[in-house]
């Protein structure tokens, strides 16, 4: 391998070694976000029985056909259906039952009138509602007109509609979001076996960092990678930690690390991976590969990229739990995260195909007032937004790897090849879509 690794080569070594987490069982409301493991299959049909999807009167076809504005239908109210009814009354010839929505289908009823095509039990006009219970203490008896006819299985959600017992409701390697999770429970599933989100440390080194919210003494700075890579692990799927900034000594450093392995999966640290004096984190692990542990140490590279040259990777503690090193640059550390951490991440949650790693990218054309220059040897990754109508990236800031602000309105990243120094308006590019 050659002294300086390309991006591709870097991904590669960090997606080797980096394995999905073990499975384990979680409630519903723990497992969102999680890779499921298995093919849950459909053990009722949704829905269970006959419901109706109106609020309106079950009825029997033959009472109602020819039923108009002029000669309603006249039927004798014998009971209730709501939600959740048992001991359902029947409805037998000139019959009809009022019923409300997602209430089981009374035995002889055959169809729903909507409530709009009656009079609402209450002897008048074509009605909006239905008298409430509590209008009618006696129950629902009396006479309701019916204005409309309705055909069989009018406005009756049929059993097993949605799906049937027996049917693949989810297979493995689904990312359970809220549908999901509608879907199991719908289904009777309480708990359900994924892949646990990732527990992400995120550790901001710098003698020179303050907190937000604090006072700003000179020759300062804010903090602002811990909190924008806590987020972008948060919104890669982990559970991101934010360790306050730790100062430049290598020890102290190498302390507050080891405190975090209890409640980690992957360690990110961002800052001093570079060649100055006062590049804490390589001094502070580079020799962290103890006899005892094989396979343990930080590899600390140069990569043919800008923003993001300096990169360090490799394992520590006792469980080998992996440690991507980053730049200390906003940009060139929230470059890296998207480049390395974010597939990362994606691979512990047991995610595998390269569009689900990775994110999406297009092709797209260069908007630009005049030509981009890019260094030889290396890939470029400039801060854009892109415009998916026009099919279009415009570049946002210049090529700084300090310039927070330009990324903070940028949606895309635009990727200009090693082996390409100038890139006209017009030319095509591909674009990595972080919005």
């Amino acid at each position: 391998m050659s002294t300086t690794w390309s991006v591709d080569e870097h991904l590669e070594d960090i997606l080797q070694a980096v394995h999905p987490l073990e499975p384990i069982e979680l409630p519903l409301p723990d497992a969102q976000g999680c890779v499921l493991v298995e093919d849950v299959m459909v053990p009722v049909a949704l829905p269970p029985f006959d419901n109706s999807s109106m609020d309106g009167y079950a009825v029997r076809v033959a009472d109602v056909t020819g039923a108009s504005e002029e000669f309603p239908a006249v039927l004798t109210v014998v009971g209730d259906v709501a939600a959740g009814s048992e001991g359902l009354p029947t409805v037998g010839p000139g019959q009809a039952a009022r019923i409300m929505t997602g209430a089981p289908l009374p035995p002889g009823a055959e169809a729903v009138v909507p409530v709009e095509w009656t009079d609402g039990g209450t002897g008048g006009a074509p009605a909006t509602g239905m008298r409430a219970a509590s209008a009618a203490p006696e129950g629902a008896t009396g006479e309701v007109r019916v204005h409309r006819p309705a055909g069989a299985r009018a406005h009756v959600r049929a059993r097993g509609s949605d799906v049937q017992a027996g049917d693949l409701a989810l297979e493995a390697g689904t990312v359970l979001g809220p549908p999901q999770i509608g879907l199991l429970a719908a289904i009777g599933r309480g708990t359900v076996r994924v892949r646990p989100r990732p527990r992400v440390v995120v550790i901001s080194t710098g003698s020179e960092l303050v907190q937000p919210g604090e006072e700003l003494g000179e020759g300062r700075i804010y903090d602002s990678n811990s909190f924008a890579l806590a987020a972008a692990a948060r919104d890669a799927g982990a559970i991101a930690y934010r360790v306050g900034a730790v100062t430049d000594d290598a020890p102290t450093l190498r302390a507050a690390i080891e405190d975090q392995l209890i409640r980690a999966d992957l360690l990110v640290t961002t800052g001093g991976v570079s060649v100055g004096a006062y590049d804490v984190v390589k001094e502070a692990l580079s020799s962290v590969a103890d006899e005892d542990e094989p396979g343990g140490g930080v590899d600390f590279r140069r990569l043919a990229m800008q923003p993001g040259k300096p990169q360090g990777f490799g394992s520590i503690g006792p469980e080998h739990t992996p440690l991507l090193a980053l730049p200390g640059n906003p940009v060139s550390s929230y470059v890296s995260f998207e480049l390395f951490v974010r597939p990362a991440i994606r691979a512990l949650m047991g995610l595998k195909d390269v569009e689900d790693v990775r994110r999406p990218r297009v092709r797209a054309a260069l908007a630009a007032d005049g030509p981009l220059s890019s260094p030889a040897g290396k890939r470029q990754f400039l801060r854009g937004t892109y415009d998916a109508g026009a099919g279009t990236v415009t570049p946002v800031g210049g090529a700084g790897s300090h310039l927070i602000a330009a990324l903070a309105h940028a949606d895309a990243l635009l990727v200009v090849p090693e082996d390409t120094t100038a890139v006209a308006p017009g030319d095509e590019l591909d674009v990595i879509l972080i919005g």
